[in-house]
């Protein structure tokens, strides 16, 4: 893949130090943190779909189901760093980013049912985490975001059968009754499908503007709020 240019990333772009780390660190620390949470707090929820997601991803590489083996193994880690950044965040007293606080916040309201704490949490991973992580990856590898298409609209297929799994899972009561409840009408007003294809498209705007690092900081900051926003909204109590 040919070698671009480098260049300084504004503060909330930065790449975190997952290069060095693999999928099975990935997973080790997924693991802790199903282990140390409480089964029905908020972020627990999310971390055991997300731990799922992984081992998934893990298996599919090892079998060959990626273009690029190596990509995805970077995309996949550094995609995960950045939700296991803002769990540091919040355990060191620090504020997380913006899509990530609804769901830190409302972990434990008793009004919030599991299966909004896991889309809420997919919301923030998606789509504003991965976005950066594309970013990342093709920074340490050298190379466009065109170069990981593939590999995105993998895990972007997997994360999509997931969450429909998720939602048949989750969702209380027998089906004559879904259609009167709340969660139904809430849920119905997010797509993970969407919210993909218009993380994909914050990927390459965000790799276009890599030269213009106060654009990018910018854009970056009202992709984070607008995220966090919609975070907000899934966790409204029911």
């Amino acid at each position: 893949m040919p070698q671009l240019e480098q260049f300084t990333p504004p503060v909330d772009m930065a790449p975190h130090p997952a290069l060095d780390a693999s999928v099975p660190d990935v997973l080790t620390r997924m693991r802790a943190l199903d282990a140390a949470l409480p089964p029905h707090d908020g972020v627990a929820v999310f971390n055991r779909v997300y731990l799922a997601v992984t081992r998934e991803v893990a298996r599919r590489i090892d079998t060959g189901e990626f273009t690029d083996a190596g990509a995805a193994r970077t995309l996949d880690v550094l995609f995960a760093d950045r939700y296991l950044a803002a769990v540091d965040a919040v355990t060191a007293d620090r504020r997380p980013p913006a899509c990530w606080r609804p769901l830190f916040q409302m972990r434990r309201h008793p009004g919030v049912r599991p299966l909004q704490f896991a889309l809420a949490g997919i919301n923030a991973h998606v789509g504003h985490d991965l976005a950066l992580a594309v970013v990342d990856a093709c920074r340490g590898l050298g190379c466009e975001p065109a170069d990981l298409e593939d590999e995105y609209d993998r895990v972007g297929d997997l994360l999509i059968a997931l969450e429909e799994r998720i939602r048949e899972e989750l969702m209380p009561g027998p089906d004559l009754l879904q259609l009167a409840d709340p969660l139904t009408h809430l849920l119905g007003s997010w797509s993970l499908e969407r919210a993909r294809d218009a993380t994909w498209t914050a990927a390459r705007a965000l790799w276009a503007l890599r030269r213009l690092p106060d654009v990018a900081e910018e854009f970056t900051e009202r992709l984070d709020t607008a995220v966090g926003f919609a975070g907000r909204m899934l966790l409204t109590p029911l």
